[in-house]
């Protein structure tokens, strides 16, 4: 049975999910939900997450939502295909996968998120950036890549010397956060700035970025 995702290819956890869906080689189908005109607020879609969000994962009579569950859901059940995200084969290794997917979502994405809203979805909405905003999760991003910045001189990827899926969940952010004009921060960080040129080079991520724009078929 293929599986079913709701989302957009805009959204940044959906496309989350997608690249974890191309890195383990499955099929799937991706089912256009209108945020636009609130689809996601009516019934039918709540009744699939009822806190009104996408995305979504249909797989047989199982429902998902919230994008890193999803994540973590596909990687383990398709563990023996494709790229091993969560290294399930070796206990310390899984570890430490675990650990720095929680970084990334209780430091990196609650930083880098803001920014993005301010630089892409508010003017989207015909707002200014608010610079405060921005200025002040500049500086929790700031010590949050100093932390990366060191870890990664020793290691290729966060959890060690393999790309897992605590890599993963950070793409699809940071590839807007790169178009905005904060993206020196990662520049300037030698060792970041190579591990990001390295998990956005990958084939998987290559199938969803054109998706990623503020600019088609929004509203």
């Amino acid at each position: 049975m293929t599986l079913k995702l709701y989302g957009l290819p805009m959204s940044t956890n959906t496309t989350r999910v997608m690249i974890c869906l191309h890195e383990k080689e499955v099929d799937f189908e991706l089912v256009p939900v209108n945020v636009f005109s609130a689809e996601h607020k009516q019934p039918p879609f709540l009744s699939k997450n009822p806190f009104g969000l996408i995305p979504v994962l249909e797989d047989g009579d199982l429902t998902l939502f919230e994008s890193r569950a999803i994540t973590a859901y596909v990687a383990e059940k398709l563990k023996e295909t494709g790229a091993d995200l969560i290294r399930h084969k070796d206990a310390k290794e899984g570890a430490l996968v675990k650990v720095w997917t929680e970084v990334e979502s209780h430091y990196y994405d609650p930083a880098v998120s803001p920014i993005i809203y301010e630089y892409f979805v508010a003017p989207f909405e015909g707002k200014e950036p608010d610079k405060s905003v921005i200025d002040t999760n500049v500086e929790k991003l700031k010590q949050v890549l100093d932390v990366y910045e060191a870890k990664l001189s020793s290691t290729k990827y966060l959890a060690g010397d393999f790309y897992s899926l605590a890599d993963l969940n950070h793409v699809s952010a940071t590839h807007y956060f790169m178009q905005t004009p904060c993206a020196s921060f990662i520049n300037e960080r030698p060792h970041v700035k190579a591990w990001w040129e390295d998990i956005s080079s990958r084939p998987a991520f290559s199938k969803v970025v054109g998706g990623m724009t503020f600019g088609q078929n929004q509203k």
